[in-house]
């Protein structure tokens, strides 16, 4: 699988571009604030529908343009897929694969497949739960797509709940509907959380092998999924937790409160982990998802690393070169020097700036 070309049109700071890709690493290189990430967001968008930074599809767009165009050509087995891409400020957008609208976006799960390493992904470990349930999430909906699809059920039983928890002090003859709601959100609930306590068994296995070699030995990575409520136990905490959801206003269990134990030597790495640890065990995360995805889709993923090598040091930079060898790789950074000293094979460059690219 490799992304053989993208055409933008009126996308972030880019007025018109039409690039053609190798099959190997592709660097854009140039100063700060001249458009790097916003290609590799870009493409991220055009695979997955969605920012890797979460932004609205009006944010997008480029200032004083109404709409936005995006065409990839995508090549798997051999066979070229295009997937076109229209970014409306007012509008939800447009997507077409070879010419035919499909109706939801999550139709285009699982034609692509894509990891993004940023620097914000080495703070994963220290950082909130969200971003840990987001990276579990993001990595499952690629390799699964009923999951995504129990996912955004979930999501939207969520809500509506929430909705109506804030409604019922002005409305209580509507309280027999939150017995409903808590059925759906229960069922939906169970199967994400069955879903993620598998994921997380699997990229355990391939983390904690990772992770051994990464540190010549010396640190023992582990993985533990730490569930609001475990799926046998989510409907009793559910309406144990009732009460208090009618007093806040808000749900209180559920796989929306999961998180993701992190641990090196026996300890959480959130609490005891040096910057180093922990920035060491984002990487053997970031690699294993690589190599879970591989072992699924029976393919290599697409790469896109923004601005991380100056951010690792040489051991982990070779480390992670090791690791994506045969993966069509994406890479911006400030300077050619900077790739030079990395040891990375460049097999093509683009020169960005000021939205422009030579």
């Amino acid at each position: 699988m490799y992304i053989e070309s993208i055409e933008l049109k009126n996308f972030r700071n880019y007025r018109e571009e039409s690039l053609t890709f190798d099959k190997g690493t592709n660097l854009f290189w140039g100063l700060n604030a001249q458009g790097k990430t916003n290609m590799l967001e870009a493409l991220y968008l055009a695979g997955t529908t969605k920012s890797h930074k979460g932004a609205k599809d009006r944010d997008m767009v480029k200032v004083g343009e109404e709409e936005s165009h995006l065409r990839m050509i995508l090549n798997k087995s051999d066979n070229p897929i295009r997937i076109d891409m229209h970014l409306k400020k007012k509008m939800a957008k447009g997507i077409a694969i070879n010419g035919q609208p499909i109706k939801r976006a999550a139709d285009l799960f699982g034609l692509v497949s894509m990891v993004f390493f940023s620097p914000e992904d080495l703070n994963i470990i220290k950082n909130g739960p969200a971003e840990r349930r987001r990276f579990i999430d993001v990595e499952l909906s690629q390799i699964d797509r009923l999951y995504l699809m129990t996912l955004s059920r979930y999501q939207k039983c969520l809500m509506q709940r929430g909705k109506l928890l804030q409604e019922l002090d002005h409305n209580p003859a509507r309280m027999p509907e939150l017995d409903v709601w808590d059925e759906q959100l229960i069922s939906y609930g169970e199967a994400v959380i069955e879903k993620r306590a598998e994921f997380i068994r699997d990229l355990n296995e391939i983390a904690a092998e990772i992770h051994h070699r990464l540190t010549g030995g010396v640190e023992k990575l582990a993985l533990r999924y730490e569930p609001s409520a475990e799926k046998a136990a989510f409907r009793e905490k559910l309406g144990s937790m009732r009460p208090r959801d009618l007093k806040y206003k808000t749900t209180h269990a559920g796989p929306h409160r999961d998180d993701l134990c992190v641990l090196v030597n026996d300890m959480d790495a959130r609490l005891f982990g040096s910057q180093g640890q922990q920035r060491t065990a984002a990487l053997s995360l970031k690699l294993s998802e690589i190599a879970l995805m591989k072992r699924h889709i029976h393919d290599t993923p697409i790469l896109l690393l923004d601005d991380v090598l100056s951010e690792l040091d040489e051991t982990r930079q070779n480390f992670l070169l090791e690791g994506i060898r045969d993966t069509q790789t994406f890479i911006t950074c400030t300077g050619i020097d900077e790739i030079a000293r990395s040891h990375f094979k460049i097999d093509r460059s683009f020169h960005v700036s000021a939205g422009g690219i030579s």
